[in-house]
């Protein structure tokens, strides 16, 4: 079943299927046994990571995540829920048509769902309760470091709601002064690890070296993105699910360099820039 996408989606390279444990349950041809064990554990771990980061992309109580996105200069890896406990994974070339990719994705799904005897994750709209105190948990801990460039950055974008400096070392090094200390520091280890496991896939996506640009995660209530910010830096952000993402990336990556300036000599501390 898994080779209908390669057969049917133009550009379209692997797919895999995978348990929640990283164990592989079927894989299109050309791939090695150590390759899907590879895939297979990346993909697991991603997923995992990827749900950990849903309360940044919005406080809302009943969340669904819909996939995650990792797109490298050499093509695009994408996983999504196929059934309770099994994911499935796809690669595909750069100029993938990234409607008909996902639409053969979750044809899919629906398939394995009989096979795997779980229901398929049905998609489309549903009841968000919005609640107080997962609302003001967003600013708990106090006021971190606030990188004014970070502020404009998210001022200038309809739909955008949060962002986060990190290190290599998966500290926070600056935030927007709408998000408290302890979102940043739970973000931030978060997205330390989903970029290991993001860069983890290159040679899934079709690349002999890593060349990684972003990560995204989609979820029914919103986005939050991964992108590199300099040598040793990271940007995560959060927007709701209408928000321009090419537009909110591009005005974060034009505010890099000012933002490595502000916070390089202050890291560690408290207070404004």
């Amino acid at each position: 079943m898994v080779e209908d996408i390669v057969a049917n989606v133009p550009a379209a390279r692997h797919a895999v299927v995978l348990s929640a444990d990283g164990i592989s349950k079927g894989a299109t041809d050309g791939l090695t046994s150590a390759a899907v064990r590879t895939i297979s554990a990346a993909m697991a771990g991603m997923q995992s990571l990827s749900r950990a980061t849903a309360r940044f992309a919005g406080p809302v109580q009943n969340w669904q995540w819909n996939q995650t996105l990792v797109e490298f200069e050499d093509g695009w890896v994408f996983v999504t829920e196929a059934g309770k406990g099994a994911y499935l994974a796809a690669a595909a070339a750069p100029d993938v048509d990234l409607g008909a990719i996902s639409f053969r994705m979750q044809r899919l799904v629906a398939r394995l769902g009989d096979q795997l005897t779980s229901a398929p994750r049905v998609s489309g709209a549903r009841a968000v309760t919005v609640d107080a105190q997962l609302a003001e948990d967003e600013t708990s801990g106090g006021q971190g470091f606030v990188l004014a460039e970070l502020d404009k950055a998210v001022a200038g974008v309809r739909g955008a709601r949060h962002a986060v400096l990190l290190g290599t070392d998966g500290l926070p090094r600056g935030t927007t002064s709408g998000i408290g200390k302890d979102m940043a520091d739970i973000i931030s280890a978060a997205m330390s690890g989903l970029v290991a496991y993001s860069r983890a896939t290159a040679q899934f996506a079709g690349g002999l070296q890593d060349t990684w640009r972003q990560t995204l995660v989609e979820f029914e209530h919103g986005w939050v993105f991964l992108i590199a910010a300099g040598e040793g830096a990271y940007l995560a952000a959060s927007a709701e699910h209408d928000c321009d993402i090419e537009t909110f990336v591009s005005r974060l990556a034009d505010a890099v360099p000012a933002l490595n300036a502000a916070s390089a000599p202050q890291t560690g501390t408290v207070g404004h820039a």
